[in-house]
């Protein structure tokens, strides 16, 4: 019903160059509900001019198959014929500029790829006008370029959109636009825009009749009168819209919708003031999100931190429910910047240097993603905290000099410490380095009095060993080794505590002679007790001669032994033996007297026997 209750008339040209060879291409169907016109002009060199024909009938099939007027419609019909031209049994690569034009009979729409052209004119006017997709029209939208100029500039042919493109074919879909009864749409190729200007075209327009062949004989005869030398194919159609078409229902319709629309737009309303509500209510949050990140950032420049934690606090809780990522990974990085200097300042405060340093320096590489505010402030503190720990370094060197027993290089790096503290107005620095100088004062004092007292036990106890060693000498010099062995044992233990190398020697070769002399007193008083036994055996067997010789050795060993005693109970023995030697030789005489006597007596007889005998 909608064609046949609206008057569109359509007239076109189409004129092959002097090779009669024709690139150009128009065509249109006029459906029940909906009508398809497009135009194309052939970029190939081909004499059968295929491309722009393959273009039109593949856009008119399609649209036959699937008519539309909706933007997606238009984009497939496109598509179909970039695709159909870049499958096409050709020798050569075919490509054209397109430009369709679909309308219901109310409204309109077209599509373009390449740089054919679409005009629509209503009441002697141009309302509406397609764009180039060529380097030219963008040197024109830049200001680059005259807009007079353009249908002579060397880049007008330069296209960045066409049929027959193999990669990034993105075609431009126009918006709806409403159509008026009398209204005219033009389309046409590069032969017709290059010669004849839109000034010109508009005239021609203007004094329109109702048919449209007449405006198209007008505007061929303006393009033939020119006498173009470089005039070739080229192609004109004009649409005239004389009469678009009403719908009966639509007082009905109007009133229906208006019937079900205030319902509609009472919810509508309602609607709209609770997001009105919601609206005004999100953007005070989001005025006092900015707020806070803003209080955030002034509160780090004047280095309050525990402000700026909280104002931050409260923009990320914002930011969190308005769902603001931006600003909520901004105020993230804010807040761990922050809750760094706020660990530093504390663990600062606590003597914790180390963790101090730690934080302070992890502050300073957050600062780096949140704009890097409070950097003088983290540095001024990274400083503060490594000359504090500089001083309890000098602190620390001072307590190892100490522990070594170098005081006075203890108290230098006590004094160093102490006058760094003062310079920082580090007071419990200070008060440390003073507490480490008296103790090590006190340390000295007390080191002073133990090696006093060592000194006097020292002294003691070499006097005591000296006493000894005396003792001992006097033993050894009476022979009395056993008793000079002790002594000088006791003193090699005294001497021994004193760790007296020297005296410790000393004592040992004394102690070696002392063993001499009583290995040689035990060698002799051997030697001395088997002379005794010799002597007693003979002298019990009564031979009174060889048991003096025996106890005279003994006696002669003994006296060197120089053992009195001994030397007195041989003196004895031998006055024994004396006796018994004296007994023995008046016995003797005696026995020998006995035999002369004997001897005397006999002589008589032992006369007279011989002599009885012969």
């Amino acid at each position: 019903m909608r064609k046949q209750n609206s008057t569109f008339k359509t007239a076109f040209t189409s004129e092959a160059d002097q090779h009669l060879k024709n690139t150009d291409s128009f065509g249109f169907v006029e459906l029940d509900k909906y009508a398809c016109y497009v135009i194309s002009d052939g970029i190939d060199d081909q004499v059968d001019a295929m491309s722009a024909k393959l273009a039109v009938d593949t856009i008119i099939s399609a649209f036959t198959e699937s008519p539309s007027i909706q933007k997606g419609a238009l984009l497939r019909y496109l598509r179909a014929a970039n695709q159909a031209l870049l499958t096409a049994n050709s020798k050569m690569h075919l490509k054209a500029s397109v430009t369709v034009l679909v309308t219901n009979y109310v409204k309109c729409r077209y599509g373009q790829a390449g740089n054919t052209r679409f005009r629509l004119f209503r009441d002697g006017f141009l309302r509406i006008q397609s764009k180039d997709q060529s380097l030219s029209m963008d040197l024109v939208s830049e200001e680059k370029l005259d807009p007079d100029k353009l249908t002579k500039h060397q880049e007008r042919h330069n296209l960045y959109c066409y049929l027959g493109q193999e990669k990034d074919f993105h075609p431009y879909i126009s918006k709806k636009f409403k159509l008026s009864d009398s209204d005219a749409a033009a389309l046409l190729t590069h032969g017709v825009w290059e010669h004849v200007d839109d000034g010109l075209l508009k005239d021609a327009f203007a004094d329109a009749s109702d048919d449209p062949q007449e405006t198209v004989d007008s505007v061929e005869e303006l393009l033939l009168s020119g006498q173009p030398k470089d005039l070739g194919t080229y192609t004109f159609a004009a649409i005239f819209f004389n009469k678009i078409y009403n719908d009966p229902n639509r007082k009905r319709k109007i009133k229906r919708a208006i019937t079900i629309a205030i319902p509609i737009i009472v919810a509508i309303f309602a609607v709209t003031v609770i997001l009105i509500v919601l609206f005004n209510n999100r953007q005070k949050k989001i005025k006092s999100m900015e707020q806070s990140f803003y209080n955030t950032v002034e509160y780090i420049q004047a280095d309050n931190y525990i402000r700026a934690k909280e104002e931050c606090q409260n923009a990320l809780d914002l930011a969190e429910s308005l769902q603001d990522k931006e600003i909520q990974e901004d105020t993230e990085n804010y807040m761990k910047l922050i809750e760094s200097v706020i660990a530093g300042d504390d663990a600062l405060t606590n003597g914790q240097y180390s963790d101090a340093q730690r934080n302070f320096i992890n502050a300073r590489n957050r600062a780096r993603y949140a704009d890097n505010v409070g950097l003088d402030y983290i540095d001024q503190r990274l400083d503060q905290t490594s000359q504090y720990m500089s001083v309890y370094e000098l602190i620390f060197l001072g307590d190892t000099l100490a522990q070594d027993l170098q005081y006075e290089k203890a108290e230098e790096q006590y004094l160093n410490a102490k006058a760094l503290a003062a310079k920082l107005y580090f007071d419990t620095g200070r008060d440390d380095a003073m507490a480490a100088l008296e103790q090590l004062y006190a340390d000295q004092e007390q080191q002073q009095q133990q090696e006093a007292e060592d000194a006097k036990e020292n002294a003691e106890a070499q006097t005591a060993a000296a006493s000894v060693t005396s003792e001992g000498d006097a033993a050894f010099s009476k022979g009395d080794y056993e008793s000079a062995k002790a002594f000088y044992t006791t003193a090699l233990q005294k001497y021994t505590a004193l760790e007296d190398q020297a005296q410790i020697d000393a004592i040992n070769t004394k102690l070696q002679a002392a063993e001499n002399k009583l290995a040689t007193q035990a060698k002799l008083e051997t030697e001395a007790e088997g002379y005794i036994r010799q002597a007693e055996n003979e002298y019990a067997s009564k031979n009174y001669v060889q048991a003096k010789k025996y106890y005279l050795l003994a006696k002669d060993v003994y006296a060197e032994l120089e053992n009195d005693s001994k030397v007195s109970e041989i003196t004895r023995k031998l006055e024994l033996i004396e006796m018994g030697i004296s007994e023995e030789e008046q016995a003797a005489q005696e026995a020998q007297e006995a035999a002369n006597q004997t001897e005397q007596s006999s002589s008589p007889q032992q006369s007279s026997t011989p002599d009885a005998v012969s």
